[in-house]
């Protein structure tokens, strides 16, 4: 029996593994961090038998009331990730397992390979309405790519997307694959009319450091780079000072930071309404939204979600509030569960890589409805 991490995104450390009805594992924290949960790793065995598989650590990972009603996933091809039994003592999480082959594949959630974000990038380029631009490098020398989608002109609005500012937040790039699929289908309505009217600028991938190192919400210096963005360097954070310089030199109209949350088995959105600049424009704004993405999507809700800043208390490191602020536009967090939607639940797959990839294609509707708006 045999169990490794090492490969990309991997995250396991082995305390015990010669019994496959005992088998004891731990999450490794981020680099120079103390945050863990996410966790994906592969497990051999030769034995025709349930296995039990305990991560000894979950209590003191960053969101442990995450790891209540939760399912782990796993894979045999990692093309289909499925759910399986997982419980939660209050202290270690434990996976029940019959492997139906010898080799299969275990993680907090559908992975997102580096992989796969190449090929991402390189067959949205492909598209001659797409271009392919270099921003610089991570501390671990990656290229920090930005697609950008549509012609350019002074008269059309510019749409900022980021996701995975949080590494292990896989289901954000899923959404941006998703996203993309549609925006670049030169036969969808939708994309057409929004791309008459605006150029969208995506970062798939605002972490890839942390994504390959196997990071829950770190980069490779342990910066959460959702606490960086009021005075982002080279030096700690290299991701946000880059693309924040690129808002700064495009402008900017309207912002999606595409994130996953550890709890909440719902997708949502956090808005700016604490940011010192928030007027009834803005206001407005977020409502359209979510009232445009409630009527296309019963996947997305507003009952559930965070609380909302007081006015003026906002936190400008965050993203989202300190874009509404620097640009005064429509700025909104869309999160998306680790669970499950309890609204739709599914429990073979529960929320997933392909849910995730659809909430990105029908968000292009929501947005189609405020474009003319935006200002």
């Amino acid at each position: 029996m045999k169990i490794t991490s090492n490969f990309d995104s991997g995250n396991i450390e082995i305390i015990k593994a010669d019994d496959p009805a005992d088998i004891q594992l731990a999450i490794r924290k981020d680099n120079q961090s103390d945050f863990y949960q996410w966790f994906h790793f592969r497990l051999n065995s030769p034995h025709p038998q349930q296995h039990k598989i305990t991560i000894t650590n979950a209590a003191g990972s960053a969101y442990p009331d995450g790891w209540q009603d939760y399912q782990a996933v796993a894979s045999y091809d990692r093309q289909t990730w499925f759910r399986v039994e997982t419980d939660f003592d209050g202290k270690a999480l434990t996976i029940n397992h019959y492997p139906e082959a010898e080799s299969v594949y275990f993680a907090y959630f559908a992975p997102y390979s580096y992989e796969r974000h190449q090929d991402l990038l390189h067959q949205a380029q492909n598209d001659y309405n797409c271009q392919l631009i270099d921003l610089g490098e991570t501390l671990d020398g990656r290229d920090m790519s930005l697609l950008v989608v549509g012609e350019p002109d002074d008269s059309k609005k510019k749409i900022w997307i980021t996701a995975r500012q949080h590494p292990g937040e896989t289901m954000a790039e899923w959404f941006i694959e998703g996203l993309l699929d549609r925006l670049l289908d030169e036969d969808d309505g939708v994309a057409r009319s929004l791309l008459a009217k605006a150029v969208f600028y995506i970062v798939p991938n605002m972490n890839p450091d942390g994504s390959v190192r196997g990071n829950l919400r770190t980069n490779a210096a342990g910066a959460n780079l959702n606490r960086e963005w009021q005075n982002p360097t080279m030096d700690r954070s290299p991701e946000v000072y880059l693309v924040r310089q690129k808002m700064l030199e495009t402008g900017l109209d309207m912002f999606l930071d595409i994130h996953g949350d550890e709890n909440l088995p719902y997708n949502f959105v956090a808005g700016s309404e604490g940011v010192p600049s928030y007027n009834a424009h803005m206001q407005q704004l977020e409502q359209d939204f979510k009232t445009a993405l409630l009527a296309v999507t019963p996947e997305f809700q507003v009952k559930y979600g965070y609380d909302k800043d007081e006015p003026g208390q906002a936190n400008l490191t965050v993203a989202t509030a300190w874009v509404a602020e620097q640009f005064k536009c429509l700025a909104y967090t869309v999160e998306m569960p680790f669970k499950d939607n309890a609204d739709l639940p599914d429990a073979a797959f529960g929320w997933s890589d392909i849910r995730s990839m659809k909430l990105g294609q029908d968000s292009l509707a929501a947005i189609l409805q405020v474009v003319d708006k935006l200002r």
